[in-house]
């Protein structure tokens, strides 16, 4: 009897251990895929972030120069990111992001062939191209958008290349965990890509995919160190000795920058809308990217060339520098500048832009009220979390990457406080945010051009 039950022992053991190395190996070949998608990802991050470097100090050099070419190089550059676009990859056009939001939309078994409309190889190329080119000419938009939907076609395209027998990988947590490494590998903010994953594109639970989130932006982002060296998108501002008094200013340019953010939006949105019902031959559209093109080359010749480019210059200037206050216009200049090019049919992200948007917002309402250099930071930092928040209407995201990319921990309250402000405030202008809407006419798009080719 003993040995019987010996024996039984062993055939259980043995077959609970077959369960176990069965289920390591099967957890195993299903991360595999995140592992490789984020190496690349990690990558593509810092080659475009170079190759995108060097089309703003192309820019400068060709203005150092003769500062007149600004005349010649906009309209050029204006129109080959428009018409580059428009030829070869329609859906590369304007940030990515809500590119990546459609098609976690259309992530099931119904529609998943449409994804590739949005994310593929071919988005990344003309992506990169377009977007650099509209750098080029002074356009005012950032990489970071861009680089979320370079991250999700990675993903698409790795899940793609699974053989028949691989374990199967839920597209949506494929995608939803690219843009995540996306925005990572991009800011060097490995907590905002995943804040950015639940609360911007997630509609699951995180538990179904928090592993494959956290090991992907985990290897994103040693990638991109590895390629680039570690480092902070901004730097250490001084922020120390701020007495609590400074909460004041914080929600007064909170409100501000909530308000003017969602305007630019709802500017941004109609100016799209008008172009769709007006301009309705490539003449017209190439005329009205020539007049756009000029009215920043005119700012920026007669005014101020800072409306030009992602406008990180600004950013470095009044957080690490003397010079902390702007005069009251450029605020105007930098949100004039994303609305125009933006719009423009190219490609470019507007998370940098509106960053620098919120930061001369702080900066002038600093200003105005006398605020020490410190307590100027704090608020200059709670005015890039108010804008970005009132474009995104993602308030926690918004803090916790301004909060990694100049480390200042101790202002989690301060940042968070901006947010929320800001995201209240933003709904008096509209309920819904730019990335929404335009998710929104993306899978209309694509839905009504599927019925019509069927």
């Amino acid at each position: 009897m003993l040995k019987i039950l010996i024996h039984i022992r062993k055939g259980l053991k043995k077959s609970f251990d077959n369960i176990r190395n069965e289920r390591l190996k099967h957890n195993l070949l299903q991360a595999i895929p995140f592992w490789i998608g984020s190496v690349i990802t990690g990558f593509f991050a810092v080659m475009y972030a170079k190759i995108f470097a060097w089309g703003e100090k192309l820019l400068h050099l060709i203005l150092d120069w003769h500062d007149w070419m600004i005349f010649i190089i906009a309209p050029i550059g204006f129109v080959i990111s428009w018409w580059l676009v428009k030829e070869f990859a329609p859906n590369a056009k304007g940030s990515g992001i809500p590119q990546v939001m459609a098609a976690v939309e259309l992530a099931n078994p119904k529609e998943h062939t449409l994804i590739r409309s949005f994310l593929s190889l071919k988005i990344i190329v003309f992506k990169i191209l377009s977007s650099v080119v509209l750098v080029i000419g002074g356009g005012a938009v950032g990489r970071e958008g861009p680089t979320i939907q370079i991250a999700g076609s990675v993903f698409r395209k790795v899940n793609e290349y699974l053989p028949d027998w691989w374990p199967k990988i839920s597209k949506k947590n494929m995608i939803m965990t690219g843009a995540a490494a996306g925005l990572a590998a991009a800011f060097n903010t490995p907590l905002g890509g995943i804040v950015f994953a639940v609360e911007e594109l997630s509609k699951t639970h995180i538990n179904y995919f928090k592993t494959a989130l956290f090991t992907a932006v985990i290897i994103a982002g040693l990638t991109a160190q590895t390629l680039a060296g570690s480092y902070l998108y901004l730097g250490y501002p001084k922020t120390n000795d701020v007495s609590l008094m400074v909460m004041f200013p914080i929600i007064l340019v909170a409100g501000v920058a909530g308000i003017l953010a969602s305007q630019l939006s709802v500017s941004m949105l109609a100016m799209t809308d008008w172009k769709k019902r007006k301009l309705k031959t490539e003449r017209a559209n190439v005329l009205f990217l020539i007049f756009s093109a000029l009215i920043i080359a005119s700012i920026a010749y007669f005014i101020n060339r800072e409306i030009l480019g992602s406008g990180k210059e600004i950013m470095e200037r009044v957080l690490f520098t003397s010079d902390k206050h702007e005069d009251w216009y450029v605020p105007i200049l930098r949100m004039l500048g994303p609305a125009l090019s933006f719009t423009s049919g190219g490609a470019g992200g507007i998370f940098a832009p509106a960053l620098t948007a919120g930061a001369s917002i702080g900066s002038v309402i600093s200003g105005a009220i006398h605020l020490t250099p410190n307590e100027t930071n704090v608020v200059i930092l709670a005015g890039m979390v108010a804008f970005l928040t009132g474009i995104t209407r993602a308030p926690f995201t918004s803090a916790i990457i301004v909060l990694e990319m100049t480390d200042r921990h101790s202002l989690i309250f301060h940042l968070m406080l901006a947010g929320m402000v800001s995201s209240i405030a933003s709904i008096l202008i509209s309920r819904h945010s730019l990335y929404d809407v335009l998710k929104v006419n993306f899978l209309a798009e694509i839905r009504s051009s599927k019925e019509a080719g069927s």
